[in-house]
């Protein structure tokens, strides 16, 4: 019904920068929050960001705080999660989600869709 494409990711520098773009497609009339997960070789899947459907209400990981930024259009259907002061240990697969809800959602089994992933690489 809905199907998400992420963009974005690449190979970084320890202390750049990139933004991840998420476009939805399908069955977008529907109210949708979203959310970025990453994953790294070996580790589970664990969210990064949240947004609410209207943007209101937005939810960092500690680990992430003060650096990343999630943030939508949803005239344009797309999420977006512009990362600076990249780390290495932000070296993942990035994906997007989305939920059948309004509001946040902070774990795996909330969402209803994800996208394909997108490998980020930061170097040290």
């Amino acid at each position: 019904q809905v199907q998400l494409v992420e963009s974005g990711g690449g190979l970084v520098q320890a202390g750049g920068s990139l933004r991840l773009s998420c476009a939805a497609s399908g069955r977008t009339a529907s109210r949708y929050a979203m959310g970025w997960f990453r994953q790294a070789p070996g580790k589970e899947r664990e969210v990064v960001a949240a947004i609410s459907w209207s943007g209101g209400s937005t939810y960092y990981a500690d680990s992430v705080k003060g650096r990343f930024t999630i943030s939508r259009d949803n005239a344009k259907n797309t999420v977006y999660l512009q990362m600076n002061s990249l780390k290495p240990d932000d070296t993942a697969v990035y994906y997007c989600a989305a939920r059948e809800r309004y509001g946040l959602g902070y774990r795996r089994h909330e969402y209803d869709y994800w996208g394909q992933g997108t490998q980020v690489t930061v170097s040290s």
